[in-house]
């Protein structure tokens, strides 16, 4: 390998101080398949003379079994290491660079451009402060062109380097290049209004603008157009960092003797110095900074992304998960927000199931109470959706069950991110940056309002009122008791209302005349559908002789919110049982108006479900309801 500088070989300690105080650039390639990513680099490295002579020997004697160009050296086999990105010619996991020039070091990530890796390309840019997009010259703008533009400005970088290649396979067409940048131009609008934007044309076989000027593009460099590298080399990232926020996450406490207790971790923002008063966020107990210790010895000031040890005047109770944050900040933690959440896992993010977050250092329980709305990659249009699919992206809301430091990602990216664990498997299915915070006092808009929708994710049910209708002693409160017990014991939340109880409390004033019998009807009606919006599966249980009445209640709900179960039990039967006394009386004509015998009574003409107590048990009756309910997608 040989380098630029003279000072290798003349001085290799000069040249190594030298290099020590150079600036790091993270930077990433991303675009869509065949785009010319991993070529890139690979010119990149080969014209800076960051290769070694073994790995170009390597790669010569690879292009002829497994290249795409030809008699010529393929460089895009020198990130491209996996058999498997050999033999398919793509990338499939991320592939980490270094090189350096007499300005400044890189680390480049060569990230994937199929869709199915995606996560992938999310993992390689969620460190970058950089992004080169590449674009086919032939083919111009595509839908992962405009997902990992989409991608890069939620994770918040906040330079993007559109590098237009392949340019020797449109004859070094001026004329395209302003295409492809217009049509660009447009769709970047709806991206982040503060991303530095640069275009390049370049050939990345060819080594056209990558490192030297290019010869075939002129009109590029006559409007004061740079190559690749310059541009790299020329972009101003040290202000990205948030200096004013102090955001310090332990990760680790360092307790060697009795003499010394120090808090290990990266400084994730703001700037830090000995004598510094700090607060523990979350239990809020104070201190002052005495030293910041380095295996390089004591530091006068920390900057983010420094890797230090804090100890304090104080001693105090701090555990790793624990975040130290200046004394007068005014974040605190919270258990909601609202985030952007790129899925990456085959199987779709459920609404109301219990996912791991990791943020920083804590590891919480917590779930997507509500997604707010799914972005189109292709247009960036907001719609709603119930779920996530692999590769989508969506803005959710968030809730944990123990509190978290957290600030918007567009403020400090550090204590902006997590990722969504799965709890049964440990893999890794999302990742997220947070938008906002809620706390008691911005939780009020309508927006955010707790849901009939919320409630029912929340208990994996469709709420609903079941009404068990039928002649006195037809088996409606005991069908209806044993369903509830049943829906119960699997997890379901219920509320039985029962005719007899309703009776001595919420209807207590009312007769059995017609019209207190409507009445009746339409005070439970009205309960039940509270309990319906509350999330609940209502189960009610009254003679209702009227057909008029219970489309009364029908027509409170929503269509399929309403099951009406026809207790088909022959009066002959009900007579029989007589569980109350009541048909004795009613013979006997000590009761007026008794619904089978002194007043009509009129069956539902179709009925949800219909069952008859004469001819099945308790046990058999349960079944059948369970199955209809399943039926009627009320119960999983």
């Amino acid at each position: 390998m040989s380098h630029a500088s003279p000072k290798i070989s003349e001085n290799i300690e000069a040249y190594l101080k030298e290099h020590e105080q150079k600036d790091l650039l993270r930077f990433i390639t991303c675009g869509s398949v065949d785009d010319g990513k991993s070529t890139l680099i690979g010119r990149l490295l080969h014209d800076s003379k960051m290769i070694y002579e073994d790995q170009l020997a390597a790669i010569t004697q690879a292009s002829k079994t497994s290249g795409t160009t030809g008699d010529k050296v393929d460089l895009a086999l020198l990130v491209d290491g996996l058999q498997s990105e050999r033999e398919q010619g793509i990338t499939i996991d991320v592939a980490y660079r270094f090189f350096s020039t007499d300005k400044r070091k890189f680390i480049i990530a060569d990230t994937p451009g199929h869709e199915q890796y995606t996560r992938n390309m999310a993992t390689g840019a969620s460190t970058a402060s950089l992004a080169i997009i590449l674009i086919d010259a032939r083919y111009g703008i595509q839908t992962q062109t405009r997902r990992h533009s989409y991608i890069c400005s939620l994770l918040g970088i906040r330079h993007l380097i559109v590098a237009v290649n392949k340019m020797d396979l449109v004859d070094y067409s001026q004329d395209r290049f302003d295409e492809i940048v217009a049509d660009y131009k447009e769709f970047s609008k709806n991206l982040n209004d503060d991303i530095n934007l640069h275009f390049v044309p370049i050939s990345a076989l060819e080594g056209d603008n990558v490192v030297n000027d290019s010869e075939n593009m002129s009109w590029y460099a006559q409007g004061d157009g740079e190559p690749l590298l310059r541009l790299l080399e020329g972009v101003d990232v040290k202000h990205d960092s948030n200096l004013v926020d102090l955001r310090f996450p332990v990760q680790y406490v360092n307790r060697p003797n009795l003499d010394f207790r120090g808090y290990c971790g990266t400084l994730a923002a703001g700037i830090l110095r000995p004598g510094d008063a700090i607060r523990v966020l979350g239990s809020g107990r104070t201190s002052t900074v005495e030293s910041l210790v380095t295996y390089d010895g004591e530091l006068e000031v920390a900057y983010p992304d420094q890797a230090i040890t804090v100890t304090l005047a104080d001693e105090i109770d701090i555990s790793r998960g624990d975040m130290l944050v200046a004394a007068d900040s005014k974040l605190e933690p919270t258990t909601a927000f609202t985030a952007d959440i790129v899925w990456m896992h085959d199987t779709p993010l459920e609404v109301g199931r219990e996912y791991e977050l990791k943020a920083g250092t804590s590891v919480v329980s917590g779930r997507v109470a509500r997604i707010i709305h799914q972005t189109d990659v292709n247009t960036l249009e907001r719609h709603p959706a119930r779920e996530i699919p692999l590769n989508g992206i969506a803005r959710c809301q968030i809730e944990v069950k123990q509190p978290l430091g957290l600030d918007p990602y567009t403020r400090s990216p550090h204590s902006g991110n997590f990722i969504i664990i799965d709890r049964m498997t440990n893999v890794t299915v999302g990742a997220g940056m947070v938008v906002e915070t809620l706390s008691a006092s911005n939780i009020v808009w309508h927006d955010m309002a707790v849901t009939k929708q919320r409630r029912a994710e929340r208990n994996h049910q469709k709420p609903c009122i079941i009404w068990f209708t039928g002649l006195s002693g037809a088996g409606k409160s005991t069908s209806a008791n044993a369903l509830e017990r049943q829906l119960f014991g699997m997890g379901y939340s219920t509320y039985l209302l029962d005719g007899d109880n309703v009776r001595h409390g919420l209807c207590g004033d009312l007769g059995f005349s017609d019209d207190h019998r409507q009445e009746n009807i339409r005070r439970v009606g009205e309960v039940a559908k509270l309990m319906v919006d509350a999330g609940m599966i209502t189960l009610v249980s009254f003679i209702s002789p009227f057909q008029r009445d219970r489309d009364l209640v029908r027509n409170m709900v929503d269509s399929d919110e309403f099951i009406e179960v026809f207790v088909n039990t022959s009066l002959a039967v009900c007579e029989e049982r007589d569980p109350k006394g009541l048909y004795q009386k009613a013979r006997a004509g000590e009761i007026e108006d008794f619904t089978g015998i002194s007043s009509p009574y009129e069956a539902p003409t179709n009925p949800e479900i219909e069952i008859n107590t004469g001819e099945l048990s308790v046990e058999d009756t349960v079944k059948e309801l369970v199955l209809k309910l399943r039926q009627y997608n009320v119960i999983a």
